[in-house]
């Protein structure tokens, strides 16, 4: 595991180019995915909201309400290819091209230092 990860997060890695995107929890509950990261001052690490199943583009939709900086943000189907990705700054909403199966939330920096491509595959190792 890389020296700058916390031990026992998730490491969110681009499978397609080989690089380690950031450590994140997961949100798999209303609630959790709904506070996603508000309030934060600082991210150390990120969150992945698992979306359940048929909830559309619509429901893959995501807010920065509350939120103190900007995100990088990846959209992913259940295979974890790399649908949509984008920066958002504080109080933008934003629905994806299409609909998300995990949607991906890390400190903003992440997309541009790995490159990360729509149609990349990415994966969750759990340490």
């Amino acid at each position: 595991m890389p020296e700058n990860f916390e031990k026992g997060c998730i490491l969110v890695i681009n499978k397609s180019k080989g690089s380690t995107l950031g450590c994140a929890d997961i949100a798999d509950s209303f609630t959790s995915r709904f506070r996603g990261l508000m309030l934060k001052k600082n991210v150390k690490k990120g969150m992945i909201l698992k979306i359940p199943e048929g909830r559309g583009k619509m429901g893959s939709a995501i807010h920065m309400f509350f939120m103190r900086i900007p995100l990088d943000v990846i959209f992913l189907d259940e295979q974890k290819n790399v649908l949509d990705l984008v920066t958002l700054k504080p109080w933008q909403t934003y629905t994806p091209k299409k609909a998300a199966r995990y949607v991906v939330e890390l400190r903003e920096g992440n997309l541009i230092s790995s490159k990360t491509e729509i149609g990349d595959v990415l994966d969750f190792i759990h340490e």
